[in-house]
């Protein structure tokens, strides 16, 4: 196995069948795929660490319950779980990425919060959680494309990669989310999202 390229089904198949060496190969295949991908999100070496030993565990786990079926996808389903394991990570952090919509122009890009104003603090954490709101609320495949890219800086040809469509699709559904999430912006007007860029 070390002097062949075993392709990625060939040792998920050895491993199922009881060969640990085969999850080894694996491993040191996509560790820094799969760390990149959560330190992109996380920017913590530590965290993306862990989360990454955490990614594998769940793979191993995944390919022992015999659930994996992504037929010979390996490294777009690693990547998916590292991806879902920081954003949960995020998720229980309470951080959310800027929006940059289609024209450049970020949600954020007229709010002006001088750092010792307690209120600008809390106007910008409000805005924060409204915004993680609104996006919870996009369809799953819109709202997946949109924290992909605007989280891990991912392009659409490895978004595309991950979720296992075309590019145009990846672009379709990242255009889609932009636009609803400018109407639900517009449509929940309040008092301290005045400035969100809404035209």
């Amino acid at each position: 196995m070390g002097k062949v390229q075993v392709s990625d089904s060939e040792l998920v198949s050895l491993y199922i069948r009881g060969n640990e060496d085969a999850f080894s190969f694996l491993v040191n295949r996509y560790k820094s795929k799969v760390y990149t991908t959560i330190y992109l999100i996380v920017k913590d070496t530590y965290t993306a660490e862990d989360l990454t030993q955490d990614t594998f565990i769940k793979a191993v786990e995944t390919l022992k319950s015999g659930k994996y079926n992504e037929e010979g996808k390996f490294l777009p389903w690693i990547v998916r779980i590292a991806h879902n394991l920081a954003i949960d990570y995020f998720r229980r952090e309470k951080r959310y990425p800027s929006i940059v919509f289609e024209d450049g122009s970020n949600v954020f890009n007229s709010l002006d919060f001088s750092e010792d104003s307690v209120e600008s603090m809390t106007i910008r954490r409000e805005t924060h959680e409204y915004l993680r709101e609104l996006i919870k609320r996009l369809p799953e495949q819109q709202r997946e494309v949109l924290i992909m890219r605007h989280y891990e800086d991912m392009s659409f040809q490895e978004i595309a990669d991950a979720t296992g469509v075309s590019i145009n699709t990846a672009l379709g559904r990242m255009r889609y989310a932009l636009i609803n999430l400018r109407k639900m912006m517009s449509k929940h007007n309040r008092s301290y999202d005045q400035n969100f860029y809404t035209r």
